[in-house]
């Protein structure tokens, strides 16, 4: 019998045998859903249509590209008509309103017929010219390749450094492994996306989620570009508003750290408001100090107001969770003829 530890037979199998795969046939070529939510992108779509086109014809398989329009003000929506005539494989999801990518990416993976989705954004910094590598991936057994980011083209050191520490702090605070420097951009099978579906929470961090379902994964590593065109939607508030959203919906730890630091603040309240008595009674002091009284009041309260306001975050998303209200309105779906 062998006696050896776990890790030491897990040694020397290879990555396959430890993720227990099972590859796909070589030659096999599956549907394909693209899907790609678009908010003020008039200057990008057509080239995004363009490349994207190129890439699935190359491949010679049956796709078709959801794009959902989330409520933009420019001609986007104009556009994607326009593309749709031209090309039957183009399906609209026409939300009523702005409901944000979270919510617009859930809509398109909703209507997506493939037998396996690419997420895709549409300002092209993902290049579509990498499917087929996560093709090769998907065949070798794994149901979800996700893109990893070795450089970021185009954006600011901050936003850099922001974005790092960011996945690097949920990934140690959540309970689910995210994985660092990785976005949306990603190829999953149907079942994957079949689970995808039935996580209807109000309150969406879909990296967060794509990671929750599991299923076998790998990375794949990539540069990222600059836009083709056009402008960021993502403001440095919109992003500390996206953080936040990401860790409360995958770590209680913000309310662990007000709970511990609250205890430690009144232990040490404590303890110097026994040396205060203890200093009165043996040697009389003066009153006196009312500068240092009230920083330390101010301090507390600006604690206590601290902690309530981490409370109110998770409440706040209870309330909005209990209301049940559907994640989204379609104004208008135009499908494609991809048949599922």
């Amino acid at each position: 019998m062998d006696i050896r530890e776990p890790e030491q037979l897990m040694q020397g199998l290879p990555d396959k045998a430890k993720v227990a795969l099972t590859p796909r046939a070589a030659g096999y070529l599956p549907s394909f859903s693209i899907v790609a939510p678009a908010y003020n992108e008039q200057e990008v779509l057509e080239q995004f249509h363009r490349r994207v086109s190129k890439v699935m014809q190359d491949l010679g398989a049956d796709y078709e590209i959801v794009l959902v329009n989330d409520g933009s003000r420019d001609g986007t929506l104009w556009l994607m008509r326009m593309l749709q005539a031209q090309d039957p494989r183009v399906s609209i999801v026409d939300l009523s309103r702005n409901f944000g990518k979270e919510i617009a990416l859930t809509a398109g993976l909703d209507h997506a017929k493939g037998e396996v989705v690419v997420v895709l954004d549409a300002d092209l910094q993902d290049p579509p010219e990498l499917i087929p590598d996560m093709l090769a991936r998907w065949r070798e057994g794994y149901d979800v390749v996700y893109g990893v980011r070795t450089q970021r083209d185009g954006e600011t050191w901050l936003k850099k450094a922001t974005a790092k520490a960011f996945y690097r702090l949920i990934r140690r605070v959540s309970r689910v492994d995210i994985p660092q420097d990785t976005g949306d951009f990603r190829l999953m099978s149907r079942r994957v996306v079949s689970e995808m579906r039935g996580l209807r929470e109000v309150h969406r961090f879909m990296k967060g989620l794509f990671a929750w379902v599991g299923f076998p994964s790998t990375p794949l590593y990539y540069r990222r570009d600059a836009r083709a065109a056009g402008d960021t939607k993502w403001n440095y508030w919109n992003l500390w508003n996206f953080a936040i959203e990401g860790i409360t919906s995958f770590t209680v730890a913000p309310l662990k750290v007000a709970t511990y630091f609250g205890l430690s603040i009144a232990v040490l309240a404590l303890a110097y408001g026994g040396f205060v008595v203890g200093k009165a009674l043996l040697f009389g002091d003066v009153v006196k100090g009312y500068p240092s009284l009230m920083a330390v009041v101010l301090f507390l309260g600006g604690i206590q107001l601290l902690a309530i306001g981490v409370m109110g975050e998770y409440i706040g998303r209870i309330f909005n969770e209990v209301k049940a209200r559907p994640l989204y309105l379609i104004n208008r779906l135009l499908p494609s003829q991809l048949k599922e």
